[in-house]
């Protein structure tokens, strides 16, 4: 089995605002896409459905739903939020990623 997938205590405290705003059943999906200027992008939407084969990491009010293509991907990985002074935004600390590019949201293997 693969390492687990974090969220971090600020991340979680946001992911259940958002998730409050989105209404009852809103669970945060974070998946794993080719693309981005390192190869791949972390993707973060709001989804009602979730997969037999998803990972659901709780954590406070926050429910966070990663395919299992993407596990492999995220494996060991902590997400993140952070608000700082070129913005405020998720970030995902994996340690898979061997380069990644100035925003944070691509990286390589």
């Amino acid at each position: 089995m693969t390492e687990a997938v974090t969220i971090s205590e600020r991340a979680a405290r946001r992911i259940g605002q958002i998730l409050k705003s989105e209404g009852n059943g809103a669970m945060l999906r974070i998946s794993v896409e080719g693309g981005g200027c390192s190869g791949f992008q972390y993707k973060f939407d709001v989804d009602r459905a979730q997969a037999e084969d998803d990972l659901v990491i709780s954590r406070e009010d926050a429910v966070v739903l990663v395919d299992s293509a993407s596990v492999p991907f995220l494996a060991g990985s902590e997400v993140d939020f952070v608000d700082d002074l070129i913005g405020a935004s998720f970030r995902v600390v994996n340690p898979n990623a061997t380069a990644s590019c100035g925003c944070g949201t691509s990286f390589s293997i």
